[in-house]
């Protein structure tokens, strides 16, 4: 068994985060998602779904074994319970392999790191520029031009 480990906030989900996830997959045998709590987010805007619907719409996804919301206080308490063989990260995620390398390491956990590439099949791939555009589009369908 070959246990494999996603993370990431997955707030709305798109064609990228399928990717992500797909490709993940094919890497083991069991892939669990780690799903960023809304208080841990601080590097973007505050998730728009609530974290509970946001673990239940990614374990429901094709491919995912299980998809656990993540430790308050303790990001690599999850790794630590889970013990996974590989980690895979998003192209875009703010992650130095290097430096969480270093930190698996000083916890004692051996796993390998591998980025994922970029999905490119569609402009919306990004949670944010979805947003985005819902609101371009409501300001233009609002305009009285």
């Amino acid at each position: 068994m070959r246990r494999v480990v996603a993370t990431g906030t997955f707030d709305i989900l798109h064609p990228g985060h399928l990717w992500y996830l797909s490709e993940s997959a094919h890497l083991g045998t069991e892939l669990w998602v780690i799903v960023a709590r809304d208080e841990n987010v601080k590097h973007k805007p505050r998730p728009i779904i609530p974290e509970e619907q946001r673990v239940i719409m990614v374990g429901a996804l094709k491919g995912v074994f299980k998809a656990v919301l993540g430790d308050q206080h303790d990001m690599f308490r999850p790794i630590e319970e889970i013990k996974p063989d590989i980690i895979t990260l998003g192209f875009n995620q703010h992650f130095q392999e290097s430096r969480l390398r270093d930190s698996l390491s000083e916890r004692g956990l051996k796993t390998e790191i591998i980025r994922i590439s970029e999905y490119a099949g569609t402009p919306f791939t990004s949670s944010r520029r979805i947003a985005e555009e819902i609101r371009r589009r409501a300001v233009s369908d609002n305009c009285s031009c």
